[in-house]
């Protein structure tokens, strides 16, 4: 029977949320089952579940062993730069679970077909940035852009689809 979950604020709620939903979304993106990252973790299945929906009652060790099993590198923050976003924070091969549009100025003007939505998935983004490299503006890149297309190049590049 699980532990029960110490009592968290909003924010760490939302950061825990968020923690989980990352590492499903590497798992994910890397094409592995949820039985074998959690055998590579060193967990039940059942726990890796409960790490992917950012339950507290889950202990920071096993969390830590998930990331680590999939390729992610944990690492604490400044606290000058605490209150910046996943995405404004230097994040070296991080991919977000969902990709905001606004975020990214030259995804957004690739994807100027997609229509109704404001976020798009790895895969989703990773697409459209292959598919329209040829209208890719490089030099107007901003950094925090140029990390996350060349973090999916790294986790998705074997999954390009000819089409």
């Amino acid at each position: 029977m699980p532990a029960t979950a110490p009592k968290l604020t909003l924010a760490a709620q939302a950061r825990l949320a968020e923690l989980g939903k990352q590492i499903r979304a590497r798992r994910k993106a890397l094409g592995v089952n949820a039985t074998a990252a959690a055998e590579a973790a060193g967990m039940s299945r059942v726990t890796l579940h409960r790490i992917e929906n950012g339950e507290p009652s889950v202990t920071m060790g096993a969390y830590l062993n998930a990331m680590l099993a999939l390729g992610l590198t944990p690492a604490l923050l400044d606290p000058a730069t605490a209150n910046k976003t996943a995405v404004e924070a230097d994040h070296q091969g991080w991919i977000p679970a969902r990709i905001r549009l606004a975020d990214y100025p030259q995804l957004k003007l690739l994807a100027w077909q997609v229509q109704g939505t404001d976020e798009l998935t790895p895969l989703e983004a990773f697409d459209i940035y292959e598919r329209n490299a040829r209208h890719l503006d490089s030099d107007a890149l901003e950094p925090r852009e140029q990390q996350l297309l060349d973090a999916l190049r790294l986790a998705l590049g074997g999954a390009r689809r000819n089409v």
